[in-house]
């Protein structure tokens, strides 16, 4: 096995490989990334078990195919320490991988490519394309009201949800919900919901750009596949039930506050360096045309803000974790945020006052 690629060729697929590797293992093939030869186009494959990425690159000449793994670090400091527009070759002899550029020379470890896991074969039920740049946008809007490490495993993800021609990407912790909503043109699909895990997310998150270009989504009952141009990447999903995100979605609220996005956000954080660093709470006090933000911590100091909304309406006392407002004004894009109140156990429903894709629940909290 006897292969040659540029460096600039072979380091952003290896990267994107190598991010999927987990550096704490219990298996030490799962450190390593499969190097596979066929038809003159190398694939790089990492797994950590739960998620698979296979990267390709065309070679600048190659042997015979064949396929070997590698310490997947150690052979992308190797490469991204090379000069740029140098040469790499590869020989596997010996049981060590060759490197060769230049006057520099590395050998490497291997193991054998028959022990490398791959995640077992699946059939697609739900296929679908979008555009990548509003794939990443949904995940944006959503992926910080993820759980992390609850015992509700199935709050630790995000629910992706197809009907007719919607996608829906939902997410909560139990304290706060994020829903973001999108048609897809040309596209009419079956009635579907899937959890993608959270190391899933996020590296859909990395992969996948700000460009028009399409991402073709394969959806399984147990596995999720992401297939471009770049990558083919391939998650597990979480076996388990999304809770029914619509019986907590605030209706009848009858207080509906809409102010300065970046004004309001400014004043919360502001607020927030005087809030109880364990609680982050604080308190809200709605009047005519007036929002007062009060936090308070156990060394008796005290923050006060006073906005400007637009508000005409009965007054209303209500506390809120101030981590979890911040989180969604910033999430949101328009200059304008609409909150709607009902009372003061009531939780709030957030969303840009001129766009209804996003929505966003925070629910109160008592101080």
């Amino acid at each position: 096995m006897k292969f040659s690629v540029s460096r600039e060729d072979i380091l952003k697929p290896l990267q994107l490989a190598t991010g999927t590797v987990e550096r704490r293992h219990t298996l030490p093939i799962l450190s390593n990334v499969l190097l596979e030869i066929s038809d003159g186009v190398l694939s790089i494959t990492g797994t950590d078990l739960e998620v698979e990425l296979i990267a390709s690159v065309e070679l600048v000449q190659a042997s015979d195919d064949g396929k070997i793994t590698v310490p997947a670090k150690k052979l992308f400091d190797i490469c991204r320490g090379l000069s740029d527009s140098s040469l790499i070759e590869f020989t596997f002899e010996d049981e060590k991988l060759k490197i060769r550029s230049g006057r520099s020379k590395y050998s490497l470890s291997t193991l054998s490519a028959s022990e490398f896991p791959n995640l077992e074969e699946w059939q697609s039920e739900i296929n679908f394309a979008i555009k990548q740049s509003e794939l990443k946008h949904m995940i944006e809007k959503t992926a910080f009201s993820m759980a992390n490490q609850d015992v509700r495993y199935y709050l630790n993800g995000l629910s992706l949800e197809t009907s007719g021609s919607e996608l829906r990407c939902v997410t909560t912790d139990g304290h706060r919900l994020a829903l973001t909503r999108t048609v897809l043109e040309n596209e009419t699909l079956e009635e579907s919901q899937v959890i993608i895990p959270r190391k899933g997310v996020t590296e859909i998150s990395r992969l996948i750009e700000d460009t028009d270009d399409n991402v073709y989504i394969s959806v399984g009952s147990n596995h999720i596949r992401l297939n471009s141009t770049n990558f083919t990447f391939t998650s597990k999903l979480v076996d388990g039930r999304f809770p029914d995100y619509r019986r907590v979605l605030p209706k009848g609220g009858d207080k509906e506050i809409v102010a300065d996005k970046s004004y309001i956000k400014q004043a919360f954080t502001r607020a927030a360096i005087l809030s109880n660093e364990k609680f982050r709470g604080v308190r809200l006090n709605l009047a005519d045309s007036e929002l007062t933000i009060t936090a308070t911590n156990p060394e008796q100091e005290v923050a006060e803000e006073i906005v400007e909304v637009n508000y005409q309406g009965a007054e209303l006392e209500i506390g809120f974790n101030v981590a979890y407002i911040i989180d969604v004004l910033n999430a949101l894009e328009s200059d304008e945020v609409k909150i709607t109140l009902g009372d003061a156990n009531s939780s709030a429903l957030i969303e840009d006052n001129l766009d209804d894709s996003s929505v966003y629940v925070v629910m109160p909290m008592r101080l």
